[in-house]
C-alpha cells in the first residue's frame, strides 16, 4: 500500500463533503420556499405583529378578565349556515350590551375560507352572529375580538363541524 496516495485523498474528501453540505442547504431552501405556509391569525394579524405585541395582548387579556366574563355558548356548528353565540357579563353577572365584538372564522391549514363577521345581534349580553358558514367539514378556528371601553381581549376557540365540542386555545 502506497502511503503517498492516501495522503492525497483527504483534500478531495473534504471538498466533496463541503460541496454536499452546501448542496443540501440549497435543496432545503428550494423545497421549503415552494411549501404552502399559512400565516398565523391568532390575534387577527400576521405573526410578526402578534409576536411583537404578544406581551401587550397578554396584559390586555388579564385586565379584561378582571372586569368581564366572556363565554362561547354556541351549541353546534355545521356545514349549513350556523349561529355563533357569545355571552358577555361583568364580574357581578350583569349582561354587557355595549361591547364591540367581531369574529374571524378560519381553517387551520388554509386561508381560503377566512371570513370576518362584525355585526352581531345583541340581547341581554348575548351576542349572536347569524349565517356564519363553514363550507368544509372539520376543525375551524373562531377568533373573537372583544372591546369594552378601554379593555380588550381575544377569545380563541377551536370548533369542529363533526362534533359538538369546542375548546379554547
Amino acid at each position: 500500500m502506497n502511503k503517498k496516495n492516501n495522503g492525497r485523498m483527504w483534500p478531495y474528501i473534504i471538498g466533496i463533503a463541503i460541496t454536499l453540505v452546501f448542496g443540501f442547504c440549497v435543496a432545503t431552501v428550494v423545497v421549503t420556499s415552494k411549501a404552502h405556509i399559512q400565516q398565523s391569525d391568532l390575534y387577527m394579524t400576521n405573526y410578526q405583529n402578534a409576536d411583537a405585541k404578544a406581551n401587550d395582548y397578554i396584559k390586555a387579556k388579564i385586565a379584561f378578565d378582571k372586569k368581564y366574563n366572556i363565554e362561547y355558548i354556541t351549541q353546534s356548528i355545521g356545514k349549513d349556515p350556523s349561529e355563533v353565540i357569545y355571552k358577555i357579563t361583568d364580574k357581578t353577572e350583569n349582561p354587557v350590551n355595549d361591547a364591540e365584538l367581531s369574529i374571524a372564522v378560519s381553517r387551520p391549514e388554509t386561508a381560503e375560507f377566512n371570513t370576518v363577521h362584525n355585526d352581531p345581534e345583541v340581547v341581554k349580553g348575548v351576542y349572536t352572529f347569524h349565517n356564519v358558514t363553514f363550507p368544509k367539514v372539520g376543525v375551524w378556528n373562531i377568533i373573537a375580538k372583544v372591546k369594552i371601553g378601554g379593555e380588550s381581549r381575544f377569545y380563541n376557540m377551536k370548533a369542529d363541524t363533526r362534533i359538538k365540542e369546542a375548546f379554547e386555545f
